[in-house]
């Protein structure tokens, strides 16, 4: 190297004390991991996000005041449709066999916002922490589509991982957050 710095992504290995690439092979190349000799485990993924909007976008959104219909409906079943098809639109992620997606929203009013929230469940050989992620992200899109005609300035940001629960990483809980209670617990 011209610079006189060594890469250490050259030869795929991690550095000392930061953790190896598991989608890097031994040449540095991307690859798919091979998940076959995991164990099968209840997997759960939690991930949240948000889109920002005008004031009177979040009142026709939350009146059912729009003129393509009922923004939320739609949005929790194109997060459920893009959680299922993760595999496809995620180059390396397995497709797994979902046991439950959920969607859920939480408009805020200071300033104009949707919280989305989505859940993933899977029995399988890896986690669900992309499906929940690719949920929240395409009911995000699908709020936008159905309110672009009157705020075409709506934001979509925020789109992080909240908590997932097994295989060998075991538990992670997003620091200062928590998921919001399941909606079918909320009768």
């Amino acid at each position: 190297m011209a610079s006189g710095k060594s890469n250490s992504r050259s030869s795929g290995r991690a550095s000392r004390g930061v953790p190896k690439l598991t989608h890097l092979d031994d040449q540095g190349r991307v690859r798919m991991v091979d998940v076959g000799a995991k164990p099968i485990t209840r997997r759960e993924a939690v991930a949240r996000g948000r889109i920002a909007m005008q004031s009177a976008t979040l009142k026709a959104i939350i009146g059912g005041q729009l003129k393509k219909g009922e923004a939320l409906a739609v949005a929790r079943v194109a997060g459920i449709m893009a959680a299922k098809r993760t595999h496809e639109l995620i180059p390396l992620c397995h497709q797994l066999p979902l046991e439950l997606v959920e969607v859920d929203f939480r408009p805020a009013e200071q300033p104009a916002a949707i919280e989305i929230q989505a859940r993933a469940v899977t029995i399988a050989r890896t986690g669900v922490e992309m499906e929940a992620m690719v949920a929240v992200s395409a009911a995000a899109l699908a709020i936008y589509d159905m309110a672009k005609a009157i705020d075409r300035g709506m934001t979509i940001d925020a789109v992080r991982l909240i908590s997932k629960s097994g295989g060998r990483s075991g538990v992670y809980l997003r620091d200062h957050e928590r998921p919001w209670p399941n909606p079918a617990s909320r009768s």
